[in-house]
């Protein structure tokens, strides 16, 4: 498996459950609060939540491949990233219409969030 494989998959560590729903939870960077989950894949291998940041970013949404997700706390609805909040505001734009089936913005993200990318 890839570096890029490895970031699109839950760490086991992390505390994810398949069939849980974690639109909605609180998402906290190392530096403080980035916003909530708007929508999230379970799928394995294209495993990531989308990150509704709201005033903080001005209504930007990013995307955070799960392998960035160090904890979730399902009483507390809260999700833990290993990234501070400069690395993900530093992070390439949202792409609703890219996210899904486009090799190369994947890659994109993966390259920003991996060993050795800005957002790592």
């Amino acid at each position: 498996m890839s570096v890029t494989e490895n970031m699109w998959n839950y760490a086991p560590t992390a505390g994810h459950t398949p069939d849980a729903d974690l639109t909605g939870y609180a998402v906290e960077a190392t530096d403080g609060h980035i916003g909530k989950v708007d929508k999230h894949s379970n799928d394995v291998g294209s495993q990531y939540i989308v990150v509704d940041t709201g005033m903080w970013i001005f209504g930007k949404e990013v995307l955070l491949p799960a392998a960035t997700i160090t904890r979730i706390d399902h009483e507390g609805r809260t999700i833990t990233v290993a990234r501070s909040k400069e690395q993900i505001k530093r992070a390439p734009e949202f792409d609703k219409d890219k996210h899904l089936g486009d090799p190369a913005y994947r890659d994109q993200i993966s390259g920003h969030y991996g060993a050795g990318g800005a957002g790592h």
